[in-house]
């Protein structure tokens, strides 16, 4: 909408602003009216009708508490907050030059993260519970939808340090709290893999142009739990519900590292075609990463495990040494996946070195999770060739990541004092298409409510949606 033709000053912005991508319909009622009514005596709101609506909805917005307008406003994408948080707790925790000290700061972050994680999961579902027509909108906006997949990844983070810091600690049943976890987990990333994709291709309207790396965030979620799937099988004491975990972790990698790799095509197509990402969207450009770190680290903890649990189960007996083949065969696609994802990190750093200055945004935190998980593959090979030359890219790596965590967090902690990351882009629609709704059926009172519910057609003043002419005669609409 344009503040010079419709008369709104700037000062008339809402207090939760509002983004310009469209949801899918949420009132299918008032579209399916506007649709059966003839264009010629559509609903054609005046300017300053289009004025008055916005200013109520602002007013609307302002007279909301302000922690009300906070939920309303809590998108899926806070999760990624939980997802840089763990990987640098874990980054921290097996950091190759390690030291106590350090292990106490993973310490802290794990409990950070858990706390930041059941609050988050808190008021999403306060969120949806106020607001239930909210989940509609947010499931069908094209790009709010994607970061569903931050959550099963958010998760996986406090499964794998419960593995690394609590079963060790405390031992007992700890595992089980851990595989209990894990299956939630892996359930909800295998849904989120899925349906979402499907989604992009049966309800989102998409271009060459619109591709974005976000596509690969649900797709990731099941390798993501598919490495922590390897993590918790090499504590379960129980060969049976270990080999079921390991079996299930290599369908879980089967299910995600092939889809990424045809969005990775897609990906590189509309760079080569359709230039740079826009500055707002330009981190997006590290999301490559997550897919090629965490697949190779994935495929090789799975055959680190299997090297041993095949051989004391007996698996597989027709094949002598089961298990070394698939450690072997894991650490090849390893190293060709860490190759190939030093590619992707030569194209993001080198189209950030393009861009003086992009605007912070909650995508920010793409600069941690997937530069956390490509180190998580790094430290790994250094720890299994062994190689100093790993061991030491891994440990810069894992400070560049932490020192990324500081920034994010106080950029993203300054702006939420003042709210104003707080807002969702599917809201403008919903609340766009309530007061729309309001006018439609029950009529806008006032002068400039009438001209926006009356046009002229033929002459005559006809009220909208309830009269059309035919053949030169005025008949009321059946």
């Amino acid at each position: 909408m344009d503040p010079a033709a419709t008369g709104v000053t700037s000062e008339a912005k809402p207090a939760v602003p509002c983004q310009d991508e469209p949801c899918e319909e949420v009132f299918p009622e008032i579209d399916a009216a506007k649709k059966t009514t003839n264009p010629s005596q559509g609903y054609h709101p005046s300017n300053a009708e289009k004025a008055l609506e916005q200013q109520t909805l602002c007013a609307a917005s302002e007279r909301q508490p302000r922690w009300r307008q906070m939920v309303r406003n809590f998108t899926p994408s806070w999760f990624a907050v939980t997802m840089g948080t763990g990987i640098t707790s874990i980054l921290l925790h097996n950091l190759p030059y390690n030291g106590c000290w350090l292990h106490y700061i993973s310490y802290l972050l794990f409990a950070l993260n858990v706390l930041l994680f059941v609050l988050f999961t808190l008021i999403s579902v306060l969120r949806y519970t106020l607001y239930p027509g909210i989940w509609k909108a947010m499931i069908r906006h094209p790009a709010q939808s994607l970061f569903i997949g931050t959550f099963p990844m958010g998760l996986a983070t406090i499964i794998n340090m419960i593995v690394f810091v609590c079963v060790p600690a405390w031992g007992g049943n700890m595992w089980k709290l851990a595989w209990a976890l894990w299956w939630i987990d892996a359930v909800i990333a295998v849904g989120t893999c899925f349906y979402l994709p499907f989604v992009i291709m049966a309800v989102h309207d998409h271009h060459l142009e619109t591709i974005t790396a976000a596509w690969l965030l649900p797709i990731v979620s099941t390798i993501v739990a598919a490495a922590s799937g390897g993590i918790v099988a090499s504590i379960i004491p129980s060969q049976r519900e270990a080999f079921i975990t390991i079996i299930t972790s290599y369908v879980l990698w089967g299910t995600g590292i092939p889809l990424a790799m045809c969005v990775l095509v897609i990906y590189f197509l509309r760079l080569t075609l359709e230039h740079l990402p826009a500055k707002e969207a330009i981190v997006s450009t590290f999301l490559p990463l997550g897919p090629l770190g965490q697949g190779g680290f994935a495929i090789m903890q799975l055959g680190k495990v299997a090297r041993t649990l095949f051989k004391e189960s007996h698996a597989l007996p027709a094949v002598a040494n089961a298990g070394d083949m698939l450690y072997t065969i894991g650490f090849f696609i390893a190293i060709i996946m860490w190759g190939f994802g030093l590619v992707w990190l030569f194209f993001a750093m080198a189209t950030i070195s393009r861009t003086n200055r992009f605007p912070f945004n909650m995508g920010w935190w793409g600069f941690t999770f997937p530069l956390g998980v490509f180190t998580t593959s790094t430290t790994l090979l250094a720890e299994e060739i062994p190689s100093a030359f790993f061991r030491v890219i891994g440990t810069g790596f894992s400070l560049a990541v932490a020192l990324f965590w500081i920034v994010v967090t106080c950029g993203t902690l300054q702006r939420a004092w003042t709210g104003e990351i707080f807002f969702a882009p599917c809201l403008k629609d919903v609340e766009g298409k309530e007061e729309q709704g309001k006018k439609y059926l029950h009529g806008h009172g006032g002068k400039e409510g009438k001209k926006g519910r009356k046009h002229l057609h033929g002459g005559k003043r006809v009220k909208e949606g309830r009269k059309q002419f035919r053949g030169g005669e005025e008949v009321k609409e059946v």
